[in-house]
């Protein structure tokens, strides 16, 4: 009998509330308060600051489904196994288990209860380096369990160790385990993490020892800690026999309907028809998370998701786009409603939002065909302008310029590519420093400076007002909150006296540990709805500002020092962003 990703999910929290843990929400793709990636990338990235050692309200063993966005992978979407967005289900221990326990659970999981052969089950460990020692310790556990020593592989740490999410924070040496889906070696090297498809990775067990520093350090935690992730779209795979993700539920509705819109085959189009399925999943999630399609950071990597779907359902002559790719998004809003409800609240968003999308890039495009027609040569750079103003992916120019009789030179337009993106990745370094894992003097002012900036935000414009997102680096805030106009510069200046006034006063602060319930009924704000596990940690300024946060937090207000709010923006219908510095 086959299972399905729900029994996965089921199975898996229910395998580890048994041995206690507590099941905890899953968090917005969009990090809160963590400028350092743009998109949740791990399960483990809400749960930085606890895995640094902050007490979770919800104790020292904890479970969860998670979505997360994963840029580094959209070029290798139209594999077999590769996605964008996929769900994460994860365990962690908070200074309280290690390996001894996390290793034998993670073997009893996959061969009782997912029923896996264990005579195909194959470990990685990590070898050992200058910032930490071969793990000895996680190969004889895996040896005690019946894995023998030819199944286990020492890697390095580009294979072998995990994080951190960001430019900082927890990471460690992991030991991962794979599933032999083919029994058909490619050579006689190869292992598992080869890439040949014979081996599927399953199960990710890293040993959170270290922090990483922003100078490239790795120093001890204060505690160990075990941090684990299996993607269920990879798990549920092998558990059915596939060596073919799109083969499952979570997938072939959605390969049904674009092979009805284009009346061709999967099999005849199989990188296509992944191209687009991936993306309109991953668009449709993103854009319930109040993301919108733009030219900068997470907007920019959304339009650019819609666009590749977009250009792949034109080669597939579906016609019109836009209707096809709203069917699309509505089949995986069908399909993952039930977990993840807040795709049917968004539905009518998401779909305008996909239209809009559309309408725009074929706008776009035939722009770009006017000025394509205009040229006289086209070359590798030329190829990567019209990529890089007009979206033209490198297939349409080559075909095109083909058309003109001017042969292009692909290498060129690679190495134009890899020139941005090697710009893209240094400015990236310096606009993303600090995130969760910077606990420095600093950034905890910034982070405080949030809530009273919130509270007086409401009082001078009313209550409708709620954060909708920050973003804090060493050198400021960034707050984005609803509001339907820009700031006079008179609401500017009342709202910076009045958190200058609180400040002068030096508010203490207080923080309590309560449940979710107890928290609302006693005016705490709580405007992440449906991410918050049962006991919460609510933070207070003196009777002027009280929220549901994480932390980290200044001791009294008096320690933020001098508020300059030095911008203000409209970046969205409805949703207002302001820039801010702190001084001594």
């Amino acid at each position: 009998m086959q299972l399905t990703s729900n029994d996965i999910r089921q199975k898996y929290i229910a395998y580890f509330v048994k041995r206690g843990h507590k099941q905890i929400p899953g968090s917005s793709l969009v990090p809160e308060n963590d400028p350092s990636v743009l998109f949740t990338t791990a399960g483990m990235h809400p749960l930085v600051p606890y895995l640094l050692g902050q007490p979770h309200p919800e104790g020292k063993r904890l479970v969860n489904y998670q979505k997360v966005f994963r840029t580094d992978d959209i070029g290798e979407v139209g594999d077999n196994f590769h996605h964008t967005f996929l769900e994460m289900l994860g365990n962690w221990s908070l200074g309280d288990y290690f390996k001894k326990e996390s290793i034998p659970w993670s073997y009893d999981f996959l061969i009782k209860e997912l029923n896996l052969n264990p005579d195909r089950l194959y470990v990685t460990c990590f070898v050992g380096d200058s910032d930490a020692p071969k793990d000895e310790e996680s190969a004889r556990i895996w040896q005690s369990l019946g894995i023998p020593t030819e199944r286990i592989y020492f890697l390095p740490k580009k294979d072998n160790w995990w994080g951190p999410a960001g430019q900082t924070g927890p990471c460690g040496p992991d030991s991962e385990m794979f599933f032999d889906v083919t029994g058909k070696p490619c050579s006689p090297d190869c292992r598992p993490g080869c890439g040949c498809g014979r081996f599927s990775e399953v199960w990710n067990n890293v040993f959170m020892e270290y922090n990483k520093t922003a100078d490239g350090k790795y120093t001890k935690l204060s505690q160990p800690n075990v941090d684990t992730g299996m993607g269920v779209e990879r798990i549920l795979a092998v558990v059915n026999g596939f060596t073919d993700n799109y083969q499952t539920e979570l997938w072939q509705p959605a390969i049904a309907k674009i092979s009805a819109l284009c009346a061709n085959s999967y099999k005849d189009n199989q990188r296509a028809f992944r191209i687009i399925a991936d993306h309109i999943r991953a668009s449709t999630f993103i854009i319930s998370d109040a993301i919108e399609p733009s030219n900068k950071e997470r907007g920019y990597v959304l339009r650019r998701l819609i666009r590749r779907a977009i250009m792949q359902m034109r080669r597939l002559a579906i016609d019109p786009v836009e209707a096809g790719i709203v069917q699309i998004s509505n089949i995986f809003v069908f399909i993952m409603s039930p977990v993840y409800p807040e795709l049917v609240v968004n539905k009518q968003k998401i779909s305008q939002v996909l239209k809009e999308e559309v309408l725009r890039f074929n706008k776009t495009l035939d722009h770009g065909l006017k000025e394509f027609n205009k040229l006289q040569k086209i070359d590798g750079k030329v190829a990567f302008d019209l990529f890089q103003t007009f979206g033209f992916p490198w297939e349409l120019t080559a075909e095109l310029a083909a058309e003109k009789g001017q042969p292009v030179n692909q290498e060129e337009f690679k190495n134009e590519f890899e020139k941005h993106q090697d710009l893209s990745r240094t400015a990236s370094a310096g606009m993303f420093k600090g995130g969760l894992a910077d606990h420095s003097e600093v950034v905890t002012k910034y982070h405080s400076a949030t809530h009273l900036l919130h509270a007086a935000l409401r009082n001078v414009l009313g209550k409708h007002v709620h954060q909708e997102g920050s973003n804090i680096t060493n050198e400021r805030l960034r707050f984005d909150f609803s509001h339907p106009t820009k700031l006079t510069q008179e609401e500017v200046k009342k709202v910076e006296n009045m958190v200058n006034e609180l400040i002068k006063k030096d508010l203490p602060r207080n923080v309590e540990s309560m449940t979710y319930q107890e928290a609302l009924d006693s005016g705490a704000l709580a405007f992440f709805k449906g991410r918050y596990p049962e006991k919460v940690t609510v933070y207070s300024f003196g009777d002027f500002s009280r929220e549901i946060c994480g932390g980290p937090h200044v001791e009294s207000a008096g320690k933020i020092g001098q508020l300059k709010i030095y911008k203000t923006e409209k970046i969205a219908t409805g949703t207002q962003r302001i820039y801010v510095n702190i001084g001594k």
